[in-house]
């Protein structure tokens, strides 16, 4: 059984009212306070090591990096109207690095 983080998010955003142990003094009600990105990181990772059923995750620091940049990139592009140099600034990077992130995960 194989599981990624993108539905673990998937499932986080559906129900954004399931707390895992250890984390009942978060619970937000959605309407009131979004979410901090913390939040949202702790909860969906909490989540897949409880959805691994004993497996043992590898690379998962490259799974994270993977899921989580591409979405970040393609977010910030759509905002700054996919204006690199806007968008570079944004995001802190060089617009070399944000050129090459860009090719990396398909969206230039």
């Amino acid at each position: 059984m194989s599981y990624d983080l993108k539905n673990t998010m998937n499932t986080m955003i559906k129900n954004p009212n399931t707390i895992e142990a250890g984390m009942q003094d978060q619970v937000i009600d959605p309407q009131q306070t979004p979410w901090s990105l913390r939040q949202s990181v702790e909860h969906s990772l909490t989540q897949y090591f409880n959805e691994l059923d004993g497996q043992q995750p590898s690379a998962l620091y490259d799974l994270f990096m993977h899921q989580v940049e591409a979405p970040l990139f393609k977010c910030v592009m759509e905002h700054t109207q996919d204006n690199q140099s806007k968008a570079a600034a944004l995001l802190g990077l060089n617009r070399g690095t944000l050129r090459k992130k860009l090719k990396q995960y398909d969206l230039l």
